[in-house]
Order: C-alpha cells, then sequence, then structure tokens
C-alpha cells in the first residue's frame, strides 16, 4: 500500500558558480591567465578592455566592494538589462596595470632537446655488428630509463624479446651485448644495472696510473658499503693509507655522475615554467603595502558588438529563429557578466587575504629575518578575513610573493607553534632555522647526534623531544650524522 509522508531534509548544495570561483581563486597567475584566455575564447561576449586609464601599478584591497555572485540568471529577459549608455557598473573596480609589466611577462618556455635515446641509438648504429645483436641492442637501450640505468632483469628481457620480437636468445647472449656494446657507448656509466657499477664504469675509463683514480676504483669495487656508510676508518685500515689518500680518492669520486642521463632532454618536450609572483610586497618607511599582480585583476567588459545584436534580435519578437537567437546571445552575456563578478571576487578574496598574512607577519615582512616570523595556521587568517578555512588554503595553494627579500613561497609563511623556557609561543620554522644553524656549525669529523642537538636546542631555550629533532632533520633533508661525517 502506497503511503504519503512530508520529510524535511537539511543540505547544502554549491552552485555552478560557486564552484568555479572556488577553482579561479586556487588558480596561480600562469593557470589564471590560461584559464582567461579560454573562456575570452568561448564567450565572444567577453572582452578585454584596452583603452582603460592606468591610475594604479598594482592593485590593492577595495573596501567597497560587494559581490553579485549569487545574482540568478533568469530565462525571460529584459533586454535593457544589458543596454547601457553610461559606464558599466560591473567593470573591474580599479586599474590593475603594472610600471613593470613586463617582468612579469614570462610565458612558459617549451624546449626540446636530443634525448638519451636518440644518441644512445646513433652510437649504437655506427657499431659493425650484426643484425639481431643490433636489434637486442636497441631493445635494451628502448629499457633504460632516463637516468641511463637498466632496471629491468635480464631475464625478463630475455623473455620479451621472444614474446615481442621473435628473438630467442639467451641471458648470457644479452649480458654479453650490455657490457660489450651498450655500456662501451657515450656518457661513461650508461646501461649500469645499479649506482656501483654506473661509477666503476665511469672511474675505469680514467687514466688507472693515477694513485687517487686506482684507489678510488678500488674503494669502489670491493668496500662500496664502507663508502656509502662513511665508514672511513675502515677504508684506510684496509688500505694501510694516510687519511689524505683517501681525501684524493674521494675527491675523484665525487667527480662521477650517479644519474649519467641527467644532462639529456627526455623523449617529450619538457616545459619550464618560470615562477610569475601572485603579489607584490614593498616595504616603504616602515610601512607593508601588499598588492596585487596586475595579471591577476585585468579589466574585462561586456563586448558592445554582442549588445547591439540582441537588440536587433529583440525587436522581432513574433519570429521563433530570432527569439532563439537572442536567447543564446542572452545567456552568453549573463555567462560574461558573472564571470566579470567573479573576476571581481577572486581579486579581492586574493588582496584580503594577502592583507590579513602581511598584518600578521609584518614584523618579518619589515626585517626579513625568518626568526621573526610568528606562529601562524591557516585558522588565523580565517578568522581576520571571515573566510572559510577552505578559502585561505585555495589562495595560499601554488602562490609565490614578490618581497624585498626575494620571491617568497606563500605555504612558507605558515607553522605550528612550540613553546619555549619564557612561555612564549615560537614557530616550528625558527626552531628548525635554528637547527639547521647548530648543524651546519658543527665539526664535519664528528656530526652531532640528535641525542646531542636535543641539549644544544636545550640550551637555547627549545625544550624538544628527540624524536621531534629527528622529523625535523628529516624535514629538512639533513642526513643523521653517521652520514654527515666527513674527513
Amino acid at each position: 500500500m502506497l503511503k504519503q509522508h512530508l520529510q524535511l531534509k537539511l543540505g547544502q548544495k554549491l552552485a555552478p558558480q560557486q564552484i568555479q570561483l572556488m577553482k579561479l581563486i586556487q588558480l596561480h597567475t600562469l593557470e589564471f591567465e590560461e584559464e582567461l584566455e579560454r573562456e575570452l575564447e568561448e564567450n565572444p561576449a567577453l572582452e578585454v578592455a584596452k583603452d582603460e586609464s592606468k591610475e594604479d601599478e598594482y592593485s590593492t584591497l577595495d573596501e567597497s566592494y560587494e559581490s553579485e555572485g549569487n545574482e540568478s540568471i533568469e530565462t525571460d529577459f529584459d533586454v535593457n538589462e544589458y543596454l547601457y549608455d553610461d559606464e558599466p557598473s560591473y567593470k573591474t573596480a580599479s586599474s590593475n596595470y603594472s610600471a613593470d609589466d613586463e617582468d612579469f611577462d614570462n610565458e612558459s618556455l617549451l624546449t626540446e632537446g636530443q634525448s638519451l635515446y636518440d644518441y644512445l641509438m646513433e652510437q649504437i648504429n655506427l657499431i659493425n655488428i650484426n643484425e639481431e645483436d643490433l636489434k637486442i641492442a636497441e631493445y635494451i637501450i628502448g629499457n633504460l630509463d632516463t637516468d641511463g640505468y637498466l632496471r629491468r632483469e635480464i631475464k625478463a628481457i630475455v623473455d620479451d624479446l621472444a614474446f615481442s620480437q621473435g628473438i630467442y636468445t639467451t641471458k648470457e647472449k644479452v649480458e654479453d651485448i650490455l657490457e660489450n656494446y651498450i655500456q662501451k657507448l657515450d656518457p661513461s656509466g650508461v646501461g649500469a644495472r645499479g649506482l656501483q657499477e654506473c661509477l666503476l664504469l665511469q672511474i675505469e675509463k680514467k687514466v688507472s696510473s693515477d694513485k687517487a683514480v686506482s684507489l678510488a676504483a678500488n674503494i669502489l669495487r670491493f668496500q662500496f658499503d664502507a663508502l656509502t656508510n662513511k665508514h672511513y676508518n675502515k677504508i684506510i685500515q684496509k688500505y694501510d693509507i694516510e687519511e689524505e689518500d683517501l681525501k684524493d680518492a674521494l675527491e675523484e669520486i665525487s667527480k662521477l655522475s650517479p644519474k649519467v642521463g641527467g644532462n639529456f632532454e627526455t623523449q617529450t618536450i619538457t616545459i619550464n615554467q618560470e615562477i610569475i609572483p601572485d603579489f607584490v610586497i614593498q616595504v616603504k618607511d616602515g610601512l607593508v603595502i601588499p598588492m596585487l599582480n596586475s595579471k591577476n585583476a585585468p579589466t574585462l567588459r561586456v563586448s558592445e558588438e554582442y549588445k547591439d545584436i540582441l537588440t536587433t534580435y529583440s525587436h522581432d519578437k513574433k519570429s521563433s529563429e530570432h527569439k532563439q537567437a537572442a536567447l543564446f546571445i542572452k545567456q552568453k552575456l549573463d555567462a560574461a557578466k558573472w564571470y566579470i563578478d567573479a573576476i571581481n571576487q577572486r581579486q579581492n578574496t586574493l588582496l584580503q587575504t594577502i592583507n590579513a598574512i602581511v598584518k600578521f607577519q609584518h614584523n618579518y615582512f619589515i626585517t626579513g629575518d625568518e626568526k621573526s616570523l610568528k606562529p601562524m595556521i591557516l585558522k588565523d587568517i580565517a578568522d581576520i578575513t571571515g573566510f572559510d578555512i577552505s578559502t585561505i588554503s585555495r589562495v595560499v595553494k601554488s602562490k609565490y610573493a614578490d618581497t624585498p627579500n626575494g620571491i617568497l613561497y606563500l605555504k612558507d609563511l605558515f607553522s605550528d607553534s612550540l613553546t619555549n623556557d619564557d612561555g612564549e609561543e615560537v614557530s616550528t620554522k625558527e626552531i628548525k632555522n635554528h637547527l639547521q644553524e647548530v648543524i651546519s656549525k658543527e665539526n664535519k669529523r664528528k656530526p652531532l647526534t640528535d641525542d646531542a642537538l636535543v641539549v644544544i636546542l636545550k640550551e637555547q631555550g627549545y625544550n624538544i623531544a628527540r624524536r621531534t629533532i629527528a622529523k625535523y632533520r628529516e624535514q629538512l633533508n639533513i642526513p643523521v650524522a653517521r652520514l654527515r661525517k666527513e674527513l
């Protein structure tokens, strides 16, 4: 039996415009430029205003701005809504051009060089080798990674040759071609199956009569584990040599490359993107002035031509074709109007966020000293701006600022806090800087252990556990004491 009943549900849905706005906010300058170009191509009713006055060098916060993002778009429209004789009220609030625009006008550079694969194929085809062996050699080259290593097992290559190439060979045959042909090619070390073999292939091509080179080759061949673990005393005792002799051998080893394919381009086009700052922060007479890069807030307007076309079609209200054409044009005009408003919202969201960050970290921008950084989390900026934490996260994602102290990644300004012995909250970034400074000044012959670092930082007022020291050290990419040891 069917029954009818009422049920209340509380739900939350994001309008397509809100979703698009969130996407726009998280784009950095280069991505935003690409998105804007795409929108301009797709919507002919939207255009960039070219003949605008350039009163401001950069865009600053407009406190009077009010969002129009929630404006509904009606299907039954009034043509006069799009016919303006005066300045459109929805145009970008301020001109956003910089006197230094040329400094930021760096597009992605596409570069394509010779790949390691092509370079090796050129060489192998110049060698006097029979046809079947050449096919095996070419297949081996095709299995090398971008660093020049052969990571696959020889047996797997033998199986692949049989199934995919119809070449039935043996493991010994493949190894012979690898060692006598591939590994003889330039650059030295190519075709190695591991780091030890790669370094040995390089050192063996040097003059063996040189004492340091000969010792280096012996160490790599017979004492590789001791070398990687920096057990220098063990090596000195093994070869009955002086410390200076070991230093000379280590210097020769340091000249070898662990990634011989690193100097070659990959087989695909590589995109080298230069960092374009999203914000510009200036310090003048003790004042910190945050500004938005002009490329983040272009002056857009609705196309006058499309307004005229809409007016023309709207005069004929009887023709269904004209009605459909007018509706299509109206939709494009609505989309252009909303997009202009979305750009304004993005601009003001970015500016309010950077203003809050600058206000919070005022001392840091004045001094430029990382020790002046205050503990700051996303919630702190969200409380100041009134935005949601997720919005702040999107704003700082992949964003950079051009400051008097260089290009700064915004996320680097955020850090947790710890309390020192004086009861003051200090940034974990400050503690990491102290840790890095202590390690940089240590005696490299006897590096400080994590326990020793705990004692030193405690003397400086930072009461931190050993596991925390280890975590910070790993985040700074600093190895353990044993691996920091030097002669």
